[in-house]
């Protein structure tokens, strides 16, 4: 690309508004662990939300969406919507209990929860597991995705963009700890957002002068719907397939439908099916994880009251699923028209790595087609999305190194300057580990199936460990073995099945595995869940006992969580991100279709519905979440 001195001018604005004022975070950071980690427990929801939104928008993120749309069509994107249903049960259902067990990470969450050695076990090997090995892992993903771009870009060899990134990154990450990453990450996410937006029209304008000579991005949105109504997918297997095709048989994936031609089976219960019925339950995935956790419950832990963690989550899913997706989606069929085939990116960018170059890869394509100015505000926007998103995990990953590890197994009776120094310096290590992995993966989907696969069939542990005083952290312990050696072993005895198939084996055999241990393993001691029942208020049958022996009464259970009110929010959650999604899908596509534009108002009216019950769920149990701090403050009080 050819970057003018104005564009580079507009980076270096751009990094200067992102990062400076983090800089004036540092002394309070770096008081204690609370302050680094966790922000001293006083983050608003509008600040957790957008932080939440902008680490979940990495540098890697437009580059997978486009390889899905190239390779499934727009419907591919189900491998994520789906995970609608875990993010708003989130909001509904997990927020506040994690806000109540009141621990500084989600790992110290299992001592709370669990006891004895089992417990600490669970809770330092989760430590290395997930703050180490998971943690670098998807850290790789996106240093993979940077180094992508800024090979297509500027031409960068990757070692040139892991150094270049690794020293903001990091820097940043140990310097100002989560109050500096809230900060950037709030401004980066409206930088990003209107990077994108630019991407998008500008890929529309270079579309219309394509196929009508007219550089007009209404005319270009009008001719890629009419060009892309013809084409289907029909082939989506082996590494880099070439998928699409002209075809008037219906044989194929039509490019546009946001459903899966269910005619396709092995297409559909890998991008519809499995995601929907199974994954959105059963899998662990970051940012996605069934009864909340990770940098997401750290954001929870940090809000200053059960409201705003209640409040922030919500916000971080309609933004997450409505907001972002139709920029990138646009991009990426407009990708289809100037590049229809891996060769052609290729010969567009004769200097890029042959290696480097795969589906993921048209997204940073299509920029080359960015005015000047509009350069600089991308550039800027991809070091946003990279850094939201490494400066989350680094300190995320930190906190787990040296709260739930160092701390508790190898150094007890440090000082809190000793503790945000260890965290500081964990940052280095875990960047140069991440680093490294960036170096052996090839794309975005190869590492997201990875990381489904390792996770599959321990979510619904994660989930029912708030419902059911019978699960154990050796339920926890044999779920980890399990979807490990199944993620290893099953492809290997079953090497002609999909990834689909593969991912459904796992789910049950580790699922199957933990249930049966928490019905023959070794319990949680009586007192603790009896502790963590006052402390935490959970609902349902699987508490019953223990709630009895605490002295609480169905009543104060009842007033403490809505279940009802909950489900209420759920549901209506779901169908406003799914209506207001498709809405905005059918009146992009409506241009001369009556039918889509009719759709489209159709999908708006149910929006309308759904909205207004969930403002009031949302309304009722905000009101019933001030009244219970209200009361824990009065408990504390009197106690005092």
């Amino acid at each position: 690309m050819i970057i003018s001195w104005i564009d580079w001018v507009i980076v270096v604005v751009t990094i200067l508004v992102c990062f400076v004022p983090a800089l004036f975070l540092a002394k309070r950071s770096g008081s204690s662990t609370s302050e680094f980690f966790a922000s001293g427990r006083s983050v608003p929801w509008w600040l957790a939300g957008l932080s939440m939104v902008a680490t979940t928008f990495s540098s890697d993120t437009p580059n997978w969406v486009t390889e899905q749309v190239r390779r499934y069509g727009v419907a591919g994107n189900w491998q994520w919507w789906a995970f609608v249903l875990t993010g708003v049960s989130t909001v509904f259902f997990f927020a506040r209990l994690w806000r109540r067990s009141g621990v500084l990470t989600d790992l110290e969450f299992y001592e709370l929860r669990y006891s004895g050695k089992s417990a600490s076990l669970v809770r330092g090997f989760r430590a290395i597991y997930l703050g180490l090995f998971f943690n670098c892992f998807i850290m790789g993903m996106v240093t993979l995705a940077a180094c992508k771009i800024a090979n297509i870009l500027f031409g960068m060899a990757p070692w040139q963009t892991i150094v270049i990134t690794g020293v903001l990154n990091v820097v940043f990450a140990a310097h100002s700890g989560l109050w500096g990453v809230l900060v950037i990450d709030m401004i980066q996410f409206f930088i990003k957002m209107t990077a994108v937006f630019a991407a998008a029209w500008f890929s529309l304008v270079e579309v219309g002068r394509r196929l009508a000579d007219d550089a007009n991005g209404w005319v270009g949105l009008k001719l890629l719907v009419a060009k892309l109504s013809t084409l289907q997918v029909v082939q989506t297997t082996g590494a880099n397939p070439q998928p699409i095709v002209s075809t008037q048989d219906g044989a194929g994936q039509p490019i546009l439908d946001l459903l899966p031609n269910f005619s396709m089976s092995e297409l559909a219960l890998m991008i519809f099916i499995l995601p929907i019925a199974i994954s959105w339950w059963a899998n662990w995935y970051p940012g996605a994880e069934p009864g909340g956790g990770s940098y997401i419950a750290q954001r929870m832990l940090a809000s200053k009251s059960e409201k705003d963690s209640l409040g922030g989550t919500l916000f971080f899913n309609v933004a997450h699923y409505v907001l972002r997706p139709w920029p990138w989606i646009i991009t990426a069929l407009c990708s289809i028209i100037v590049y229809p085939d891996l060769a052609s990116i290729q010969a567009a960018f004769p200097n890029a790595d042959a290696t480097l170059i795969g589906h993921d890869s048209a997204f940073p394509a299509m920029l080359k087609f960015l005015p000047v100015g509009f350069v600089g505000l991308m550039i800027g926007g991809l070091l946003a999305a990279n850094s939201s998103t490494i400066l989350t995990h680094l300190n995320w990953g930190s906190s787990y190194l040296v709260h739930d590890f160092y701390r508790r197994f190898i150094k007890k009776d440090a000082t809190e300057a000793h503790y945000v120094n260890a965290g500081r310096l964990s940052t280095v290590v875990l960047y140069v580990v991440a680093a490294l992995l960036s170096l052996t993966m090839s794309s975005a989907q190869q590492a997201f199936q990875v990381l489904l696969s390792i996770g599959a069939g321990t979510g619904l542990l994660y989930i029912a460990r708030w419902f059911w005083w019978r699960v154990s952290a050796w339920c926890e312990i044999v779920a980890m073995v399990m979807s490990l050696i199944t993620s290893l072993a099953v492809p290997y005895l079953m090497p002609d099945a999909g990834f689909a198939t593969t991912t459904i084996v796992q789910v049950g055999i580790t699922t199957v595995a933990w249930l049966i241990t928490a019905f023959v393993g070794p319990t949680t001691d009586r007192a603790t869940l009896i502790a963590f029942v006052q402390k935490v208020t959970p609902v349902g049958p699987g508490w019953t006992a223990q709630r009895a022996a605490a002295g609480i009464t169905d009543g104060e259970v009842a007033q403490e969580n809505r279940i009802g009110a909950a489900f209420v929010g759920w549901i209506s959650g779901c169908v406003v991100i799914w209506s207001s999604l498709f809405a905005i899908g059918n009146f992009l596509y409506s241009s001369g279709d009556p039918t889509r534009l009719k759709t489209a108002w159709i999908l708006t009216a149910v929006l309308a519905v759904s909205g207004f019950v969930l403002l009031r769920v949302t309304q009722q149990l905000w009101s019933d979440s001030t009244a219970s701090q209200a009361r824990e403050e009065a408990r504390v009080a009197k106690g005092g």
